[in-house]
């Protein structure tokens, strides 16, 4: 079944899925499958896998000075996706960003995508660069998701970006977005944001995907406002597992995201990372069962640093 077919599926049926990262550049794939080893066994819905914007390095020449080159750090979204759907036959939904790319790469990946047989993505606009203070458009791509979503539609239509009909179209692409229970960092006010997301799914999103949160209650008042805005898509929450102490400022700085009065309390309390990440599995535990018994079907979880503490909050919620 496709994701849009599991995230739409209307049965009382508790699912979870997880975001990987593609590996680092020459570092291969072990550690990645050795992770969804793990996780593979707790049959997840689908696998999601990031896109990441290229960066600069600086490399030292042998007369003292450096020489500016770009780089992707973590480059094979589309390839790994492949890979996850070939060697695991879990359902793949990778990432496709305005970041760093212009529409006619988008176009490429598209067209080898689709040649792969893989029809679920998540449209994002994607982060700025790591050297910009604010997000850039890239020369010849797009500014919002909200572009980045028409062009899939043309596309799903059969036309090229350039208006040139496509002579055998595929599949159409089935996807989702991102959206923010605390608001983006970049909007202005929480309404607004959630005025984006009303676009995007007038443009044909199917469901939406949070940021991480701590909170369930600011979870739970989003999607009432959303529903009151006409907002009818899934919202699937993202949740990630509190794994470190040095998250208790790291967390908020990087994901824009509170740390509720009550964890952070008792992650003062703790005195060792595995304090902190005990304290994770059982605060994510009950997180989630609290979304179960709110009619929550579907959980994805961000497992970046988290992958053992997501299996061990997995194991949690089957005993239910």
């Amino acid at each position: 079944m496709s994701v849009t077919g599991f995230i739409h599926q209307d049965i009382d049926t508790r699912r979870f899925s997880f975001e990987v990262l593609p590996p680092l550049k020459g570092t291969g794939t072990g550690k990645l499958f050795a992770d969804i080893d793990k996780l593979r066994e707790f049959d997840p819905a689908y696998i999601n896998i990031t896109t990441h914007h290229s960066e600069f390095v600086y490399k030292e020449l042998a007369n003292g000075q450096f020489e500016r080159h770009r780089i992707r750090r973590r480059p094979g979204t589309v390839a790994i996706a492949a890979a996850i759907q070939q060697k695991y036959g879990i359902p793949v939904q990778p990432h496709v960003i305005c970041s760093g790319a212009t529409i006619e790469d988008i176009e490429y990946e598209l067209l080898d995508l689709q040649f792969l047989g893989i029809s679920d993505l998540l449209l994002l606009r994607g982060d700025k660069a790591k050297e910009d203070s604010r997000f850039v458009v890239t020369p010849g791509g797009h500014a919002h998701t909200t572009d980045l979503i028409q062009q899939v539609v043309r596309f799903n239509e059969g036309f090229f970006a350039d208006g040139t009909p496509i002579k055998n179209p595929g599949k159409p692409f089935d996807y989702g977005v991102a959206c923010y229970p605390e608001k983006h960092e970049e909007a202005p006010n929480l309404e607004m944001d959630m005025q984006y997301l009303k676009e995007k799914q007038d443009l044909g999103a199917q469901y939406a995907v949070t940021q991480l949160f701590y909170d369930n209650d600011k979870f739970f008042a989003f999607v009432e406002k959303a529903r009151a805005m006409g907002i009818t898509i899934p919202i699937i929450p993202g949740i990630k597992p509190f794994a470190k102490l040095s998250q208790l400022t790291v967390v908020p700085k990087t994901f824009h995201c509170d740390i509720p009065e009550p964890l952070a309390r008792e992650i003062v309390k703790c005195k060792t990372d595995e304090d902190a990440k005990q304290l994770g599995i059982e605060w994510t535990t009950a997180q989630c069962r609290e979304l179960y018994d709110h009619g929550i079907h579907n959980i994805h979880f961000y497992t970046v640093s988290a992958v053992d503490s997501v299996c061990e909050v997995v194991k949690e919620l089957n005993k239910r």
